[in-house]
């Protein structure tokens, strides 16, 4: 059952707003368990794991947010919110494989529950089921699931190969975020518009401004992952630190010339999977300039973002999708 906290992070938000938009997660809910559903008791209890786990639902509540700058709701718009929804869900379940996760949104991993065939397995059925959502609404929009498809996987084969020699890393790090995060809520946004009935040029803005603000939601993460308090976020910070992911701040670090950053860039250069050398880590990159600039460079994407949705008629809406890019870039957990 959606509850308001489906609504997290969502500012601007008129009271027949965010009772339409609850009202159509619950839609999204309801179908989502339909469709994860199996003969199989097996194959029906993996497939629903992560359903049954919860999350935030933000890709479909932006299908739902985006449909209303136009015709607003409709079963087309639910089966659109579905299917990035299932597609978001079967990465999920490659994700925790290939990171070798225990814990996904407060329950066990799938690969923990089962095994890592299983994962892989229903994480494939998954995105097949996505697919024959997506095929009941035409050829354009299989057409995007595809393309939204390759370039997902692109993106997570980039980030797995880090930046190549030749690469700029900061370029190539933030085409990796454009690709392996933005382009899944560029669909959402674009669906939920396409499937109200909006003008070519309102879905465009609306899939430049989903790119936008997916890459907003991943950097405000990586700033997260560094700067939150265990106790407070429930997650144990450094974790990409730990592991020698080379996220926003450990790239502007490592651009750093100063030498009062020498021993921070020579930290950094490796994974940490020393304790004592994780915390000294930890705490110099929480101290660095480093951390600001992310944050200036996660404000000016957000602002983008909302600079597109200005451009979008005036409408409680339009407000809501002002607002949403810079709740999520200043966001705490």
């Amino acid at each position: 059952m959606t509850t308001p906290t489906a609504m997290a992070g969502l500012p601007a938000v008129s009271p027949a707003l965010g009772k339409k938009l609850l009202e159509g997660l619950e839609l999204v809910d309801q179908r989502l368990r339909e469709v994860v559903d199996h003969d199989d008791p097996f194959i029906a209890d993996a497939s629903g794991h992560l359903v049954e786990a919860g999350g935030k639902r933000f890709r479909p509540m932006l299908t739902l947010l985006a449909a209303e700058i136009g015709e607003g709701r409709s079963p087309e718009v639910v089966d659109a919110a579905v299917g990035v929804e299932l597609t978001h869900l079967a990465s999920l379940y490659h994700d925790d494989v290939m990171d070798e996760a225990t814990l996904r949104r407060g329950v066990a991993s799938a690969n923990a529950a089962y095994d890592n065939s299983t994962a892989i397995l229903v994480g494939d059925l998954l995105f097949g089921r996505a697919s024959e959502i997506v095929a009941g609404l035409g050829a354009e929009a299989v057409l995007i699931q595809a393309q939204t498809f390759v370039r997902l996987c692109a993106g997570q084969i980039q980030d797995d190969r880090q930046s190549t020699d030749e690469a700029n890393p900061l370029e190539h790090y933030l085409k990796v975020l454009a690709d392996k995060t933005g382009v899944l809520i560029a669909t959402a946004a674009r669906y939920g518009a396409m499937f109200a009935g909006c003008p070519s040029e309102r879905i465009d803005t609306l899939r430049e401004y989903g790119e936008l603000i997916g890459m907003v939601f991943q950097l405000s993460d990586d700033i997260l992952d560094i700067v939150s308090d265990a106790e407070e976020s429930g997650k144990t910070p450094g974790t990409d630190l730990r592991e020698g992911v080379l996220t926003l701040p450990v790239l502007y670090a490592r651009q750093s010339t100063d030498q009062g950053s020498a021993r921070l860039r020579e930290l950094i250069s490796e994974p940490l999977v020393d304790d004592a050398l994780h915390a000294e880590a930890l705490g110099l990159l929480r101290a660095h300039p480093a951390i600001e600039q992310a944050r200036e460079h996660t404000q000016r994407l957000a602002r983008r973002a909302a600079d597109l949705a200005r451009t979008l008629p005036a409408s409680d809406a339009r407000d809501a999708l002002e607002a949403l890019p810079l709740a999520v870039a200043s966001r705490t957990s």
